[in-house]
């Protein structure tokens, strides 16, 4: 039997009254306009109806908008689960936008929200051509914003122009873990992947002994190279003689060719052994650091959701946004939608076909092309972080 979840924030642009809900932003960054989203299910569709979305309908422009929860929450003691889906329809040649939703504070202008706007987590797709590919999780601590190390990279097959689900789970023993169409990508503690204070901290004053053996393996010393040893793999040809027209005067002294040396026996390595002089990894003795907070997961005033993004492709389409606080919720709501996702490349075909479009060869994203070279054009992150 499934458990009661609380729900505290879900859209999913079904009807034409999503603009009472939602309020665009007039901000803009440095390198283009404010743009508006527009209400589509795109160009093509398994279901128009249902996949409607809220889509960014120009290339180079900022999108900004938000959305106030019907009341603000706290995550204190409860799960907090965000679920999205995003579908990067436009991929002719390639493609570069962010794709991450924001959670945020009840204290900012919604005409003015923009990438300088605080903000509680940042969540969702971040692709820009072939360097570029991850799923942004990024939690705002003490007015930093904390990126998780290392990314979470997305697969070349994640990167299509389908419709693919996005859910992130907090949770109040400060772990978390990140899905990719409900199947888990990443896991594990709060304190591992991000920047938050450590609960100790080095001596300073502690330095590494001059005699300390930190080196694991050495060479044996009981094992000497072989005098017959041949290292040398060319050698002069022992055969050449000197050309009866060679003049030293204009030629220099002559020298014969090189040749590969029969007598090579490779290179001489080594034989490696346990050190017994090996003491272990060194380490600075520890003191126990004042900032240290153990719980880090929680966030007191939730109070809006919003996408602030810059978009070199156009085309995205966000849709079926939750706010909840049980996985097991979140994931039979991902399951029906998949059903609908699922029928998406029938469809296209379907509409290749009537449009006079070239069906793909396989169901990839088309080759990458080459994208500026400019963090400002292709990072869409930059101005927030």
């Amino acid at each position: 039997r499934q458990a009661l979840a609380e729900v505290f924030f879900e859209e999913s642009f079904e009807i034409a009254d999503w603009e009472n809900r939602w309020v665009h932003s007039t901000w803009k960054g440095g390198n283009g306009p404010a743009g508006k989203f527009e209400w589509s299910a795109g160009e093509w569709f398994a279901d128009e109806a249902a996949q409607k979305g809220i889509r960014t309908p120009n290339n180079m422009q900022y999108h900004s908008i938000s959305a106030k929860l019907p009341a603000p929450f706290s995550n204190k003691g409860r799960d907090l689960v965000i679920q999205m889906s995003v579908k990067h329809e436009s991929q002719e040649f390639s493609f570069c936008g962010g794709g991450y939703i924001k959670l945020l504070g009840s204290d900012f202008d919604q005409q003015k929200f923009g990438g300088k706007t605080p903000y509680h987590i940042m969540f969702g797709p971040d692709i820009c051509g072939y360097d570029v590919a991850r799923i942004h999780t990024i939690f705002t601590w003490q007015g930093k914003n904390l990126l998780r190390e290392p990314d979470i990279k997305l697969d070349h097959d994640d990167k299509n122009e389908y419709t693919h689900l996005y859910t992130l789970v907090v949770k109040p023993d400060n772990t978390y873990k990140v899905l990719f169409d409900l199947k888990e990508k990443a896991s594990g503690s709060l304190h591992d992947n991000w920047d938050f204070p450590n609960k100790t901290s080095d001596d300073p004053s502690d330095k590494k002994p001059a005699d300390w053996v930190d080196a694991k393996r050495i060479d044996d010393p009981a094992k000497k190279k072989p005098k017959d040893w041949v290292h040398e793999k060319r050698m002069r040809d022992p055969e050449a003689t000197q050309p009866a027209e060679w003049d030293e005067d204009e030629d220099g002294i002559y020298e014969p060719p090189m040749i590969d040396n029969p007598k090579y026996t490779g290179e001489w390595l080594p034989e490696k052994i346990d050190n017994p002089s090996y003491k272990g990894e060194w380490k600075p003795k520890q003191f126990e650091n004042p900032e240290y907070v153990q719980d880090v997961y929680t966030f007191d005033d939730i109070s809006a959701v919003g996408f602030e993004l810059w978009t070199v492709n156009k085309g995205s389409i966000f849709d079926n946004i939750l706010i909840c606080d049980s996985l097991e919720h979140a994931t039979s709501v991902g399951e029906k939608l998949q059903a609908v996702f699922a029928k998406e490349k029938d469809a296209k075909k379907v509409w290749q076909k009537a449009n006079g479009k070239e069906e793909d060869s396989e169901d990839t994203p088309p080759p990458e092309g080459d994208m500026e070279d400019d963090d400002d054009e292709i990072d869409p992150t930059k101005e927030e972080l």
